[in-house]
């Protein structure tokens, strides 16, 4: 209850004070479980994301957000989970949260590149993404977010006001044809990278095949060391073509 007036509230102040434009929100499934998995330049992505589409959207956040009574009841009322990013039992416990999430129809929000970009390129994706889909059968829609490092980089104390923002949603990606194999690397690997290569056709940031350079803030997993897939890899895109610079 507390979320839904949270949204009606926030969802006219964030479109007054922003050029909000949105494409193929349509392809956002309007029942059953459904991940959001976008690039990562802003705080303010947790914020506009979510007021963009009709559903109930759940992040995981920094559990430091929680430390404070201040702070806290915002992001509990947002629908958010704590994490502490110390790795080992609390990503398996990010991981199971998440999960719930979706084993209840709902819709979970990740950020394949684990945290905020701070030279302003998309980047690798961790693997997290594709081992919830497999695990849950969820379907992965990409997202573009566009222009939100201009209301609020990443250093910034406050957002700035009229800034142009746009948001994209590309067609859902199904790990069926991964089904049975959530502990095969190459399979994690390769619903990964056709993630994050919908994502940079949406966004059209230039990308770079290297992880951010921070910590993950999301759902962490075990980094899968391959550095291409071969050509027998069912349904494998060729990446090759976004990388810049190694």
């Amino acid at each position: 209850m507390v979320y839904w007036v949270l949204k009606a509230v926030l969802t006219p102040l964030l479109r007054g004070g922003y050029r909000v434009h949105i494409e193929g929100r349509e392809r956002v499934p309007r029942r059953g479980p459904v991940i959001l998995a976008a690039n990562h330049r802003s705080f303010m992505d947790s914020l506009f994301l979510p007021l963009v589409i009709p559903r109930r959207v759940t992040f995981v956040a920094k559990a430091e957000y929680f430390d404070s009574p201040r702070t806290a009841w915002f992001f509990r009322s947002a629908g958010q989970i704590p994490i502490r990013r110390e790795g080992g039992s609390a990503s398996e416990g990010a991981l199971a949260s998440a999960t719930e999430v979706l084993e209840a129809g709902q819709v979970f929000g990740i950020y394949p590149e684990g945290t905020r970009t701070r030279d302003g390129y998309l980047h690798k994706g961790h693997t997290g993404v594709a081992r919830l889909a497999l695990r849950t059968g969820a379907p992965i829609v990409p997202v573009g977010l566009i222009g939100t490092d201009e209301v609020q980089a990443t250093d910034a104390k406050m957002p700035r006001l009229f800034r142009p923002i746009s948001i994209r949603f590309g067609e859902p990606i199904q790990p069926s044809r991964y089904a049975s194999r959530d502990d095969d690397r190459l399979a994690l690997r390769a619903i990964t990278d056709e993630v994050m290569f919908e994502i940079q056709q949406l966004s059209g940031y230039e990308y770079r095949d290297t992880y951010a350079t921070k910590k993950a803030e999301d759902v962490p997993v075990e980094t899968a060391v391959i550095t291409r897939l071969d050509t027998h890899v069912e349904a494998a895109p060729p990446y090759s073509t976004l990388v810049a610079g190694g």
